[in-house]
């Protein structure tokens, strides 16, 4: 049995997923990653001189139920049970419930969101709860705290992933198995450079996860990145919604169908 812990990753070939891979990697892990392009991840993993023998690349969409799942095993068979378990794939795009076709956007939010997320957990937690230990990661956002205009099926979905991981983590007590949930702020990423509103508390993606990988080591229930953010996302569950629409009143909204 390899005593180097093996972290497993989805959405590890850009943005998040990519830096967390990194930082994983700078702190002596084995790498378990997962992409619908694993191309990009064996490009990235050579151009950061990453040792051939503490990282593998499986090919999912984890919208895909059995795709993903079959990710799942294949690591295990290939590099053994994770100790973490990230699911970080995620989609955001702008929608407009008047426009028909935007309901298929919105459903692919939610295949991505958050059926992937639970899907991404399914082959790990009877093994892990054999073994008595393991943390399963799932990567919400500020976003879920409340709803923001033309982001319906963004700050849905990132809400749901709060309330699963709730449930997941009550479901789960006893186990020896940790459930943390990560909500980001904004993290500078090519999709949040499309951004045309402000971005307050910017993070880069090396310091989110410098940060991100200190709250899953100490098993946080819930953490907010960066701690400023922390404080407004405090205000923000406690505002009226008549304040709130106030507040957002004129602001510019997501366009339909722009990712980001």
């Amino acid at each position: 049995m390899n005593a180097t812990p093996l972290v497993f990753i989805t959405g590890a070939s850009s943005g998040i997923g990519q830096a967390l891979a990194a930082r994983y990697a700078r702190e002596g892990w084995r790498l378990a990653l997962v992409a619908r392009r694993t191309d990009l991840i064996e490009t990235w993993a050579r151009d950061l001189g990453l040792d051939p023998g503490i990282w593998r690349a499986y090919p999912a969409d984890v919208a895909d139920i059995d795709a993903i799942v079959a990710a799942g095993h294949a690591a295990t068979l290939a590099q053994g049970l994770p100790d973490v378990v990230i699911a970080n794939a995620g989609i955001s795009v702008g929608i407009d419930t008047a426009y028909r076709e935007d309901l298929d956007h919105m459903a692919r939010t939610y295949a991505t969101n958050n059926v992937g997320l639970a899907a991404t957990f399914h082959p790990f937690i009877e093994p892990m709860r054999s073994r008595g230990r393991g943390t399963l990661v799932g990567i919400a956002s500020v976003a879920g705290i409340r709803g923001l205009p033309g982001h319906g099926a963004y700050c849905a979905s990132k809400a749901a992933v709060i309330s699963y991981c709730e449930s997941l983590r009550a479901e789960l007590r006893g186990t020896g198995l940790r459930v943390v949930t990560i909500s980001p702020g904004y993290v500078a990423t090519p999709l949040t450079a499309r951004n045309r509103y402000p971005m307050p508390f910017l993070m880069q993606p090396d310091a989110f996860a410098r940060r991100a990988l200190r709250a899953i080591a100490a098993g946080a229930r819930h953490r907010v990145i960066p701690w400023p953010m922390a404080i407004v996302a405090a205000v923000l569950r406690v505002l009226p919604g008549a304040w709130l629409e106030r507040a957002l009143a004129g602001q510019p909204r997501k366009r339909r169908h722009e990712p980001g």
